[in-house]
Formats: C-alpha cells, structure tokens, sequence
C-alpha cells in the first residue's frame, strides 16, 4: 500500500480548500497512491474560530458526499480532517473514505482537544476506537494532539492496527519542532507501526503552522518529509514485511502483554 500526506497552504474558503484537496488526489494517484491523508480541519481550515461552528457539517452532509464522489471518480481513499456537526454539538473530525467501499465512510472524532481555542469552539466526544483495513492493512486514526498522548497510540497498537493515520494542525514553535521531528518518530518506535502525520503549511488568520508532515517507519525512521515552510505532497509504500526485524528486536507490544498475564 502506499500513502501520501499533503501538506496544505493554510488559508483559504472551504471551496477553494476543496479544489486544493481534489487536485492533490489526482496528483497522488497518478504517483500510485492508495491512500492521501490531508491535515486537521483541511475542508475549512483551522483557524477561522467560532465562524467554524456555523460552518460545521453533519457527517452525512454535503462536503461528505463531494469527497465521497471524488474517491470514486479519482480512485484514491481519502482522509480529511473537517468540523462536524451533530444536533448543536461540534466535533473536530476526520472523514475516512475507504476506495474499495467509498458508500460507508467512517467517522473518527477528535478526543484530546487541545487549548481553549478548541475547548470553546468543540465539544469532546466519548471516546473511539476507529480501525479498519485498507489494501490488507489494518489502519487506525487520532487527530493531533491525540498521539501526543502515548496511551493512544498504544491502544490503536495493541488492537492490531499497523498504521496510524494523524491529521494534524501543529503550530510552528520550539514544541512544533520537537513533536513534529523527536516525538512521532518515538510513537512509531515504540509501539512499531508506521505513523502518516499530514500538517499544515504558512498561516492563517490565527495560527502559524510548522509544516514538517511526515511518514515514518516502525523502526522510526522517516520514509517520507515534508519541508516546514511550503506545501508538499509526499509519499511512502508501506511494507509491513520489511520491518518483520525491528517488531522481533524491540517487542514492546507482546512483551506488555506478557507483564499482564
């Protein structure tokens, strides 16, 4: 399988945000892409405040059914992060749209928020577990500050996920430099799945961005990197197989299990 990130130019209305989007797909799919994951809230972007309360969708709403029919005609999956509205609650959200089932797109809600800017705009919604398969690949999902908590990832691990897809909108900054470059490398090491971390790039009317997507390996090594100051389209294939060495010298995950026996 393999799996581009796309880095965004922050900025922009949901529609021109969308032919961004769009364009990306093909571009990835032309590069023998399976899958592009674009960042946190890519439909609106992240910084517009309380204005993404009114902008928000229900999961079944428009934007949904644009994203799903561009999968279908463009044959590339699809994770976009996006504001999702339920009744009069807000969730910071990610569509998964799946090529080979794009009729039953899957839902993950962001749990960790991040900050008062996110506390006032969203809501935190009971917490998920959300896995599927994707080309014979088990795959999960957090949102940003989500893997910056470790038991996260290691829930997503030990359920058997071997891929952990992270929109993200990680602001440019010493602590952006450090999770963007040490910290998820860490979280691929050490629960030995491969992690596909799509950022923003630039800034909006709020945030700077620290750009710096990336796709790193289970030994922690990077596959793929983005620049921090520039939108990017990056790429990696995903060989399980190919790291058979790394999980057998560092075997936290059954090693964890045994512990608790």
């Amino acid at each position: 399988m393999k799996i581009a990130a796309f880095q965004m130019q922050a900025g922009g209305d949901p529609e021109d945000r969308f032919g961004r989007i769009e364009q990306a797909m093909r571009d990835a799919k032309a590069d023998g892409a399976d899958l592009l994951v674009a960042p946190e809230l890519a439909v609106t972007g992240y910084g517009g405040g309380a204005a993404l309360r009114s902008l928000a969708q229900p999961a079944g709403g428009q934007w949904t059914k644009r994203l799903t029919q561009a999968v279908r005609e463009i044959g590339i999956g699809l994770v976009a992060g996006f504001p999702e509205a339920e009744n009069e609650a807000r969730f910071i959200s990610a569509l998964v749209i799946n090529r080979t089932d794009p009729d039953n797109p899957l839902i993950y809600r962001k749990n960790c928020l991040y900050g008062d800017y996110e506390k006032a705009i969203f809501q935190i919604p009971d917490r998920s577990l959300v896995l599927t398969c994707m080309q014979g690949l088990k795959v999960g999902f957090l949102i940003c500050y989500d893997v910056e908590f470790p038991e996260n990832a290691r829930r997503l691990a030990q359920a058997g996920a071997q891929v952990i897809v992270v929109p993200t909108a990680m602001a440019a900054g010493p602590a952006g430099a450090f999770i963007t470059q040490q910290l998820i490398p860490v979280r691929a090491f050490e629960n030995q799945v491969f992690i596909v971390y799509a950022n923003h790039a630039g800034s909006d009317e709020s945030y700077s961005y620290q750009g710096m997507s990336s796709i790193v390996a289970p030994d922690g090594q990077r596959l793929a990197f983005a620049p921090m100051d520039k939108p990017a389209l990056i790429s990696a294939r995903i060989e399980p197989a190919d790291y058979a060495q790394s999980r057998a010298d560092n075997p936290y995950l059954s090693d964890l299990s045994s512990l608790h026996q």
